[in-house]
């Protein structure tokens, strides 16, 4: 039951998206229309129209839920503990030391089976 009142998408809700996705028209429309005037205008009216959508889209339940999650992923970032320079300079020749072995290993494999392939077809 609480499945279905998470899809059900509210009336106003519905009108927010619709109103969305006509400012975006707009502003597709209203960018090429203005084709021959400068583009710091088309650009300007753009971005405007553009942040008067995301304004709408997030007075919306599914924009309100996004900004809860880009508040929570800001937070969770912060509490990351980041590698120092040395610790990222080790682990860094470590795996060019790992690829350089295995790059050997694989050439030698290659060129001893190559060799083997050869004695077998003459």
């Amino acid at each position: 039951m609480i499945a279905k009142e998470e899809n059900k998408v509210s009336r106003p809700d519905t009108l927010k998206w619709l109103a969305v996705t006509l400012l975006v028209a707009v502003a597709v429309v209203g960018n090429h229309y203005f084709s021959a005037e400068p583009i710091i205008f088309r650009v300007l009216g753009v971005l405007a129209l553009g942040a008067g959508a995301a304004f709408v889209a997030l007075q919306t339940t599914k924009g309100t839920a996004f900004f809860t999650l880009v508040k929570e992923a800001r937070a969770e970032i912060r509490r990351v503990v980041w590698p120092t320079r040395e610790e990222t300079t080790q682990t860094t020749l470590i795996v060019l030391a790992v690829v350089l072995v295995m790059s050997l290993l694989l050439w030698g494999l290659d060129s001893l089976l190559g060799w083997l392939v050869s004695l077998i077809v003459r």
